[in-house]
């Protein structure tokens, strides 16, 4: 067995219809790793609050290791007006959230939805205005603990969403 270096790995590139909103993250480390995260599953685009820390910020910049460029990205002022403006794109809202109606992530299908947005809430307290969304999604968890890191939690998503893309794509 011999350990592959980045050099000898070719990934598929492949894009999905997938957006992601970051709602008010604001850690640095968050930011960059959204990038990085995104990028290697292929998102489209990724949505911003403008107090989140500037891309020029040498924690995003480490931690998103040259992925910013690559994707799509815009900054946005108003959380209801850019969630409203996709819905209005025919995109489907879920949110990556713990609610009383949050399905179990292995049992959405995400394959019936032709555009994606992907909301991430806020660090401290979740998305601000979970009635914007079409549903909501959550990832079972077995310790005491009932939430985990955002960025966590969207690679989860990530791989459980492109997962059931692939799969349906050759199904087909």
């Amino acid at each position: 067995m011999k350990q592959l270096t980045h050099y000898d790995i070719e990934n598929t590139q492949q894009k999905f219809p997938i957006t992601i909103v970051c709602d008010a993250i604001r850690t640095p480390e968050n930011i960059g790793m959204c990038f990085r995260i995104a990028e290697s599953f292929g998102v489209q685009k990724i949505y911003f609050h403008e107090n989140s820390p500037s891309l020029e910020n040498r924690k995003v910049i480490k931690t998103a290791r040259n992925t910013i460029p690559q994707i799509h990205h815009e900054m946005y002022s108003d959380f209801n007006d850019v969630v409203k403006n996709l819905k209005e794109e025919c995109n489907t809202i879920i949110g990556i959230e713990i609610t009383d109606k949050s399905i179990n992530i292995q049992d959405f299908d995400f394959k019936n939805h032709e555009k994606i947005v992907l909301l991430l809430g806020s660090e401290r307290n979740g998305i601000a205005n979970i009635s914007l969304v079409d549903e909501t999604i959550a990832i079972p968890m077995y310790g005491r603990n009932s939430s985990m890191n955002v960025i966590h939690s969207l690679a989860i998503t990530l791989y459980e969403v492109t997962n059931q893309l692939t799969v349906s794509k050759y199904q087909l």
